[in-house]
């Protein structure tokens, strides 16, 4: 398989050279928290939209999606279809952000219920961004680095440490400099760049099998099956069907890494378009991302190519499909995904600790320090997720399905509190933090079993009850801790005092006050509704096809 070559290395400097006049020009127009944090709220639609996809489609989508391809068809592309989870975001959940007007998604816990919601929701956040963000995208970015450059060490390091290392510092760099404008205009870069390059990987890599027909059949019906039988120990219908929107609604709806984006929006018409549009956008990763991998795992099964591991599918198409300079631009889209979702990532963390954390214990902080101390607590977790890359393959063997297994493990209680606190107002702060902290410490419980049932010189040790609980299909158990989330909440919150109304007031769909629903009416109208009809009927078609 060819290396990268001279053109190739110039088409990625170019590359980064853009993102450094970017980073220039966003660091010159940064004067205060809320440029840093929320580029001053004057982002418009297109840089939103982009910035939503190309924030989520990370590295560990790219790698990981093209890996769950190669080992099991079209299983994973249900998440990918969750785009309407993010019609959600904008329909739903955006007017209360936005007449809010918070920083953060611990904020709004806070408004709605109380200052205890607001510091559990923001340490959860933080372990998440541990166990899954950090973690899953540098491993990812050492995937790629080791396919594409498997020569060479530095040191006691090879190449995975070395180019995962590399581009943790060159975005932690750019991101610290430039705050949340950076993040945006270079995730709009970084989008274009993303699925150009994957569009051309997909288009050669039918090509050099002799077209979809040809995938189909070397594929079988079970690999364009998106369903599979409840029994399944991986993807049982019933999970993937009321299990994963689980995940998706914590993750497109109330996840600071998200939501920050809608956040930066000018107004709430440029938020909610900006969320149909990436909308649009995220119905791509399933052809762009999927289909390359099951490509790879077709030609690996011809002999037209070696696959060591299916997270290698990717890289592996790259790195022998393209001609020189082609193949310079598609490592730089993978650069991109690295670098795009790390750079949320950080000013996430960011935003995080400084708004929720130390301005809370310290709130007559400067400006200055606010960032500082910001900068500091996302290094912190950066090291934490580092050092954890080495526990996760005794959660799974994929990358992606890790992800979603520890996502399934975090989501339930935190999309519960947001969904019952907006649509019931009886439910008070009592409630929310009791189904918060129950559901923490189960998520985290089946996490750590699991991973002792993994562990093959500790398995046998463990009773059998406590390996039935680790070997739980991750799916079901999401269902069932949503179940529990819920239940506490309510039960709770029926059995303590009702929230004050002015508490609530504008908070929930039954407090809106008739003024604040006149507004959020006109920021939208028929084209907005067209779209997302259009949207919807998208994913209807894809699922039909993929259904048999």
């Amino acid at each position: 398989m060819a290396g990268l070559e001279t053109w190739d290395w110039i088409v990625i400097g170019l590359y980064f050279l853009a993102l450094v006049v970017i980073v220039w020009w966003s660091s010159r127009r940064q004067r205060s928290a809320a440029d840093y944090f929320l580029a001053s709220r004057n982002i418009g639609w297109f840089v939103i939209g982009a910035s939503l996809f190309a924030s989520n489609i990370g590295s560990e989508h790219i790698v990981g999606l093209a890996g769950s391809g190669a080992k099991s068809g079209m299983a994973m592309a249900h998440y990918e279809l969750h785009a309407w989870c993010l019609l959600v975001l904008g329909w739903v959940f955006v007017p209360f952000y936005s007449r809010a007007a918070v920083y953060t998604m611990p904020e709004f816990l806070e408004r709605r219920y109380n200052s205890a919601s607001r510091w559990i929701l923001s340490l959860v956040s933080l372990v998440a961004y541990v166990f899954t963000k950090v973690s899953v995208t540098v491993y990812a970015g050492g995937v790629v680095f080791a396919t594409l450059l498997p020569q060479g060490t530095f040191g006691p390091l090879d190449n995975f440490w070395v180019g995962a290392v590399s581009v943790v510092v060159l975005t932690g760099i750019y991101t610290v400099l430039g705050g949340l404008r950076a993040v945006v205009y270079t995730d709009a870069l970084q989008a274009v760049v993303l699925i150009v390059g994957s569009v051309v990987v997909t288009i050669m890599g039918l090509s050099a099998l002799g077209g979809w027909g040809e995938l189909r059949e070397a594929c079988g019906s079970q690999y364009f099956n998106l369903w599979r039988p409840a029994s399944d120990p991986d993807f049982p219908w019933a999970g993937i069907l009321f299990g994963a929107p689980i995940v998706g609604l914590w993750y497109w709806c109330t996840d600071q890494y998200i939501v920050q984006r809608t956040l930066a929006a000018r107004n709430m018409r440029q938020a909610r378009r900006g969320t149909i549009f990436g909308a649009y956008l995220k119905l791509s990763p399933v052809f762009i991302f999927i289909v390359p991998g099951m490509i790879a795992y077709a030609l690996a099964q011809s002999g037209k190519l070696q696959l060591e591991s299916p997270d290698q599918a990717f890289p592996v198409l790259v790195q022998t499909l393209l001609p020189v300079g082609l193949r310079g631009l598609v490592v730089g889209g993978l650069l991109a995904a690295l670098m795009s979702s790390l750079s949320s990532l950080f000013n996430s963390c960011s935003t995080l600790f400084t708004v929720d954390i130390y301005e809370k214990l310290r709130p007559e902080a400067s400006e200055r320090t606010l960032v500082r101390v910001g900068r500091i607590a996302t290094a912190v977790i950066v090291v934490l997720g580092i050092v954890w890359i080495p526990v996760m393959k005794y959660v799974s063997g994929a990358l992606y399905e890790y992800l979603q297994t520890v996502q399934a493990y975090l989501a339930p209680p935190i999309t519960a509190a947001f969904f019952l606190g907006v649509f019931f107002r009886r439910i008070n702060g009592a409630g929310a933090v009791a189904g918060m902290i129950c559901g923490f410490i189960l998520g985290m419980a089946k996490l750590a079993v699991q991973i002792l049932a993994g562990v093959e010189s500790v398995a046998p040790s463990l009773p059998t009850f406590l390996i039935e609980f680790g070997t739980f299909n991750f799916l079901y158990f999401c269902l069932v801790l949503f179940a529990i989330s819920v239940i506490i909440m309510v039960v709770v919150s029926l059995l303590t005092s009702r929230p004050p109304a002015e508490k609530i007031e504008g908070l929930t769909f039954a407090t809106v006050t008739a003024t604040g629903k006149e507004e959020t009416r006109r920021t939208w109208n028929k084209w907005d509704v067209v779209h997302t009809i259009i949207i919807l009927s998208i994913i209807a078609a894809v699922y039909l096809y993929f259904t048999g």
